[in-house]
């Protein structure tokens, strides 16, 4: 949680409560300031009229529709342009001895409207993830916040035979921020089925969204985990519990119970980086990356080249025969 709101309005807003009701704390108070407010009622009623009172009342329960709206995180700069347009115009009609019980419940419909046209709030998508495209900002309290979803999603079971492939697709079904997206992988062993991060260790040398793991062997059996970061600060993590058949001789608790007691940090788990193949290509869309792009045009270039080459040989020697 953090507070969002500009520098001005919220230490002015803080100092309001001690003059307005609480019930007042709404998005008025987020983006205008205290002496932003006064000053506009003295215009309307004069330095020292008996109605500035009235007038600053006034203004706060005309905005009491406005105590629970949330708007999208990205839309504060637009909304916080049309409070300080509203300002401005509200001193106008005071300067033309307009009414502040007729200019207040006007203006406050107007930021109404404003506030529907804006973007809206995207909803959380479960079970896990840190979704700052869903981040929201709320007018009581003048607070952004996220998503009240964990970190850590739910585990993945895999079975695979041994001697067969294991894949793994660290994909989330939220949007990611485009830029600045790693991924990191570890590997906790033993055939244990966890979420316990002390159990796990660094996988070296994985770093894509996409891990395989062939062939699968006893010793792969346990649970790998995928962590995407975006610029250090974790958004998800991921589990796959990878089943097989244990060791010759051994029953799965005994394994277990082996791999914990004798647990210590060795050379990490190789998990081969992914390679896709032209057919692996054509059937999933998401493996087109930049540089499998630049590799796919470069061979069918050489392919049509050769192809080219290969045709204007045939026909020297078709009309060299002639």
């Amino acid at each position: 949680m953090a507070l969002l709101a500009p520098g001005s309005a919220v230490p002015s807003a803080l100092v309001a409560l001690t003059v307005f009701r609480a019930s007042a704390w709404a998005c008025l108070l987020c983006f205008t300031s205290y002496n932003e407010r006064l000053q506009i009622c003295q215009i309307f009623t004069g330095l020292e009229s008996p109605d500035l009172g009235k007038c600053e009342e006034a203004f706060t329960d005309a905005f009491k529709g406005l105590l629970d709206t949330e708007i999208n995180y990205d839309e504060r700069s637009h909304l916080h342009d049309a409070f300080t347009q509203m300002s401005h115009s509200l001193q106008e009609v005071a300067a033309a001895q307009g009414s502040f019980r007729v200019a207040f419940p006007h203006a406050a419909e107007k930021i109404q409207k404003i506030i529907l046209q804006l973007k809206e709030v995207q909803a959380c998508i479960p079970p896990c993830g840190l979704q700052e495209v869903a981040r929201r900002f709320r007018c009581r309290g003048c607070y952004s916040t996220v998503c009240d979803l964990p970190l850590d999603c739910p585990v993945q079971d895999l079975t695979v035979t041994r001697g067969h492939q294991a894949m793994f697709f660290c994909t989330v079904n939220f949007q990611l921020p485009k830029e600045e997206i790693t991924y990191s992988w570890k590997f906790a062993g033993g055939g244990l089925r966890t979420q316990d991060l002390s159990y796990f260790r660094e996988i070296p040398r994985a770093r894509g969204y996409l891990a395989r793991i062939r062939p699968v062997q006893p010793t792969h059996r346990g649970t790998f985990s995928c962590v995407i970061t975006h610029d250090q600060r974790p958004l998800a993590r991921l589990y796959f519990f990878l089943n097989g058949p244990p060791p010759r001789g051994e029953t799965e608790l005994q394994v277990a119970f082996r791999e914990v007691l004798r647990w210590a940090p060795r050379e990490g788990e190789m998990i081969e980086p992914w390679t896709p193949s032209l057919g692996e290509l054509l059937a999933r869309p998401e493996a087109l990356t930049p540089g499998n792009q630049c590799l796919l045009a470069v061979a069918v270039a050489l392919a049509s080249a050769s192809a080219t080459v290969l045709a204007w040989i045939f026909f020297r020697w078709y009309c060299s025969g002639d």
